[in-house]
């Protein structure tokens, strides 16, 4: 009882806790990205950012934004394609492997979390097109639609890239538990863990 409550109360703070946490970090890290943006402009063309739409609360859309990592248009002849590990992916620039290893390209979905379309810790967000195959394969992915989808979670820290279904399941069942579990102890715990893996340069699922 006394859990729900402390739980509840943490739950309608947390878009504020949200905000000021990625407006802290945004002014930090602000030199760090001004340095990515010129090594991305100096060895590829295209453009800094790279935007994609992806699935966030009740199944909204919006844009998620990242530094750009593969070479422009990257899946022109492909079409949407599952993420593989860096140093398999031809897609991916020299440059764009450091910002993968480091998780540099994953800072600015920080203006998404201002803007209110992602919370610091939470599902990842999907493209649209493997949204509409999980819906049809697993039954209750629709569960994991009802908070923001984050930059880091619980399962981003405890699994791998995607590689099969089984593997979308397990992450799933993973969101489902940080979902009925969240508070400030597993936020704290999960951000504590993240940036473990990101300074010993561990995958953390993307």
């Amino acid at each position: 009882m006394v859990f729900r409550l402390l739980q509840n109360q943490y739950r309608r703070a947390r878009p504020w806790i949200d905000r000021l946490g990625a407006a802290l970090l945004a002014v930090a890290l602000s030199p760090i990205m001004a340095a990515c943006a010129v090594l991305i402009k100096l060895t590829s063309r295209g453009p800094i950012f790279y935007t994609q739409e992806r699935v966030g609360k009740g199944g909204r859309t919006f844009t998620l934004i990242k530094l750009r990592t593969m070479y422009q248009n990257a899946e022109a002849d492909t079409g949407p394609t599952w993420a593989k590990g860096d140093h398999r992916d031809p897609r991916v620039t020299p440059v764009g492997r450091l910002l993968r290893r480091t998780h540099l390209d994953e800072v600015p979905q920080l203006i998404n979390v201002l803007k209110g379309e992602m919370s610091l810790i939470g599902p990842r967000p999907e493209r649209p097109s493997f949204v509409e195959d999980f819906r049809e394969e697993i039954p209750d992915y629709e569960d994991r639609l009802a908070v923001k989808p984050g930059i880091t979670g619980l399962a981003q820290i405890r699994s791998g890239y995607d590689r099969t279904m089984r593997d979308v399941r397990r992450k799933v069942k993973l969101d489902k538990t940080y979902i009925n579990r969240m508070c400030w102890m597993v936020d704290a715990a999960i951000l504590g863990r993240t940036a473990i893996k990101v300074f010993r340069r561990e995958k953390v699922n993307r």
